[in-house]
């Protein structure tokens, strides 16, 4: 698949194929939906929890007799039915990570990727650099290319001025080539690759 690179300014800068075998794949969403269904929930902090009645700080005593009242039998005031007392099957804390095999979430990966391809929701651009930190001009940059809600991935690293420059925008993310997932590439709608990007995907891959 032959894509145009852009730069920053929207200038061309030659051309790049892209690898059918990562860009060119018919898109599935049973996979893409099993990897954002693991990734969100392994970011689930899991520490909910309530108390149950053996950790009610309330009387043991027994409530009034067995027999003779007309009333049900009753003991502890601790017990789940009464107001004030401990949750009876509440939640604990624990993990709510799944398993998900390497292969299925490379897989994905690649699913995601081509489905950006697919819809033409991905720009190559030849670099990702500033002179300047400056968070207005390259929102004014981004208003020019038509880039409102976009993902960027860039080399091995971000550089500095576009990370602080971006960290301030809405729907605006900007990550390293290592930290590229399924999740943040499809909830944006444009999909941004520095060729060091491209390079780096194509060597993970081959």
């Amino acid at each position: 698949m032959e894509i145009a690179v852009k730069t920053l300014d929207g200038a061309d800068a030659g051309s790049v194929t892209l690898s059918d075998e990562i860009f060119g794949l018919e898109p599935r969403a049973d996979i893409l939906h099993r990897c954002v269904t693991w990734q969100l929930s392994r970011r689930q902090a899991g520490t909910h929890r309530t108390k149950g009645r053996s950790e009610i700080n309330r009387t043991s005593k027994k409530l009034y007799k067995q027999k003779g009242t007309g009333n049900a039998r009753h003991g502890a005031a601790s017990a789940p039915q009464f107001r004030g007392g401990g949750r009876a099957f509440g939640p604990v804390v624990r993990s709510h990570a799944i398993d998900l095999p390497k292969k299925v979430r490379a897989l994905a990966l690649k699913h995601a990727l081509s489905s950006k391809a697919k819809a033409e929701q991905i720009v190559v651009l030849d670099h990702m650099s500033l002179t300047d930190p400056k968070t207005k001009a390259l929102k004014e940059q981004f208003a020019k290319l038509g880039w409102a809600s976009v993902l960027i991935v860039d080399g091995s690293e971000v550089e500095a001025n576009v990370a602080m420059a971006a960290r301030n925008l809405p729907y605006v993310d900007v990550l390293p080539i290592q930290g590229i997932n399924v999740y943040d590439i499809l909830r944006r709608d444009t999909l941004v690759l520095t060729k060091a990007a491209v390079d780096a995907l194509e060597a993970r891959f081959k």
